[in-house]
């Protein structure tokens, strides 16, 4: 039985200042929906500050488990991809899992801040913004709020080098706060969200679909992102410009309910793949 690789998980997840792993632990700094705030860790077993109440344990309990993914059925997967040309992925990220975001919010100032740059750009910019705006908790930070963002201001945000990512975010943030933007999208149909996210200025369909499945671990895949382009076109031995995004989803698509996790199986294998090209 294929148990979740937290390590491997961890390398995948975007280093942002609020969490860690090292000797075989996971800590993540969380804020929690009574206020108290803290660094949660995870070996196998749980771990929680001493203060903290059993409903409080159990909220943090659950926030973790979605963020690691510790659920997902990775035995049906693998048996779902089982002689088919992306066999070889099993092998390659054996117990790896999709991590998600924490919350819907950050999971949103995440994926703007994306948008149109590279992964490792995107995480240093990402890991400027919590350095600017969150709260340390020991050797980490948690994740600023929505408010804490919203009193920077575009200017200050700018310094996390966003680009104009930090106009989106922050008016994204105050429609957010004003209610105007609902973010807490778990049962609706992936269609009518996407359609529904993209009204708003700065939310396009890559970004749509990026949430959905980082932020709501609904099971969708940017198509059109470059990264997932390129990893089938090397999979499947094609020129980048050959593979367009209804290639994408034609071959993904097949996978019914596990082609969000496939997805992110591709991009884990190109990104890998493009780090061994630059090296050589």
């Amino acid at each position: 039985m294929a148990g979740i690789d937290i390590g491997k998980t961890s390398r995948e997840m975007i280093r942002n200042g609020t969490w860690t792993f090292k000797d075989g632990t996971f800590y993540q700094a969380l804020r929690l929906e009574s206020g108290k705030a803290g660094i949660v860790a995870y070996d196998g077993d749980f771990h929680f500050p001493e203060d903290w109440s059993r409903a409080e344990r159990k909220e943090a309990r659950e926030k973790i488990s979605f963020v690691l993914g510790l659920n997902m059925d990775l035995d049906s997967f693998y048996a779902q991809i089982s002689d088919s040309p992306f066999e070889f992925l099993v092998d390659e990220f054996y117990g790896l899992s999709a991590p998600a975001s924490p919350s819907p919010y950050q999971a949103l100032v995440e994926v703007i801040a994306q948008q149109q740059v590279n992964f490792d750009f995107a995480q240093r910019t990402i890991g400027n913004l919590v350095k600017l705006a969150g709260e340390p908790v020991r050797e980490l930070y948690l994740f600023p709020t929505a408010e804490k963002i919203n009193e920077l201001g575009e200017e200050k945000l700018r310094e996390a080098r966003l680009g104009y990512r930090a106009g989106y975010i922050k008016s994204l943030t105050e429609l957010y706060l004003e209610g105007k933007l609902n973010l807490e999208l778990w049962d609706w149909r992936i269609d009518k969200a996407i359609r529904y996210l993209t009204r708003f200025r700065g939310v396009g369909k890559w970004t749509a679909e990026l949430f959905l499945a980082y932020g709501l671990r609904k099971n969708v895949y940017p198509a059109g992102d470059l990264g997932l382009r390129r990893g089938i076109a090397k999979i499947f031995g094609k020129r980048l410009k050959e593979v367009k995004e209804k290639d994408v989803r034609e071959i993904i698509g097949l996978y019914g309910e596990w082609k969000g996790l496939l997805a992110f199986y591709i991009l884990c294998y190109d990104r890998k793949t493009e780090m061994e090209r630059r090296k050589r």
